[in-house]
């Protein structure tokens, strides 16, 4: 990291979200101020076709672009252009607590932690059926220790170590990455922690999208079968918008 560059960068992998990326930013820049070490953010564009990456330089983020339609490759396409020896990811769609993005970069400043995630909740009425998924989510997460993709947190040098996201599947690549990064720093007596202690708040937009048993079943079988992650059409619910409301 260059001499007075960031300690830490947030990065934001976002295709087509030029509705709800305003309100993340924000927050986002809410929370910095509450981290007494410098930080930036950067906003990769997914090849969007909206005004995406206008929205991100107009309120202050650097902006990278990768041209192939796939989330890790965002997320790691970010991760290059940023200065932060930490590295910090948040969707698009997610409101991070000032408190859980203080405790996230002063564990990985004091060397407390390789990397980790957070407890999520949905923004909103989610109705039973979103409950239920917070619930299974929320004991699968502390009990494997493993990061939701809506927030990870990881040093660079771990990140850089295992190789980034993996770019091999189209989905549940924060598994693939808490994994990786779990067994490194397994190795090195650094833990990989799930943050309890404010949720971060993410949207239940796929919930009105799609139907719910349609997302329970895919997550399942993703469950069950984890290279199922690797064929696009099958993570077509993390790609797809109902075109009445792809802006929503």
């Amino acid at each position: 990291m260059p001499e007075g560059g960031p300690a830490y960068s947030v990065i934001v992998p976002a295709y087509n979200e030029e509705d709800l990326l305003p309100g993340t930013l924000a927050a986002i820049r809410e929370a910095m101020a509450g981290v007494p070490l410098p930080g930036e953010i950067i906003v990769c564009d997914n090849n969007s076709t909206d005004r995406t990456a206008a929205v991100a330089r107009a309120a202050g983020a650097t902006v990278a672009f990768e041209p192939h339609n796939q989330i890790s490759r965002a997320r790691n396409s970010g991760a290059r252009v940023a200065r932060g020896r930490h590295l910090v990811f948040v969707d698009a769609d997610t409101r991070v607590p000032p408190e859980t993005l203080l405790q996230a970069v002063s564990l990985l400043e004091a060397g407390e932690a390789v990397g980790g995630g957070s407890l999520l909740e949905f923004e909103g009425p989610s109705g039973r059926m979103g409950a239920a998924m917070v619930r299974v989510w929320t004991w699968i997460s502390r009990r494997f220790r493993l990061a939701a993709g809506s927030f990870v947190f990881v040093r660079r040098d771990a990140f850089e170590a295992v190789g980034g996201f993996s770019e091999r599947v189209y989905a549940a690549e924060e598994i693939w990455l808490s994994r990786a990064v779990r067994r490194w720093g397994k190795s090195r007596h650094l833990p990989f922690v799930v943050l309890d202690g404010a949720p971060v708040r993410t949207s239940g937009r796929k919930l009105d999208w799609f139907s719910p048993w349609s997302l329970l079943a895919t997550m399942a079988l993703l469950g069950v079968c984890p290279p199922l992650a690797r064929s696009r059409a099958f993570c077509r619910v993390w790609y797809s918008r109902p075109a009445a409301k792809a802006a929503a």
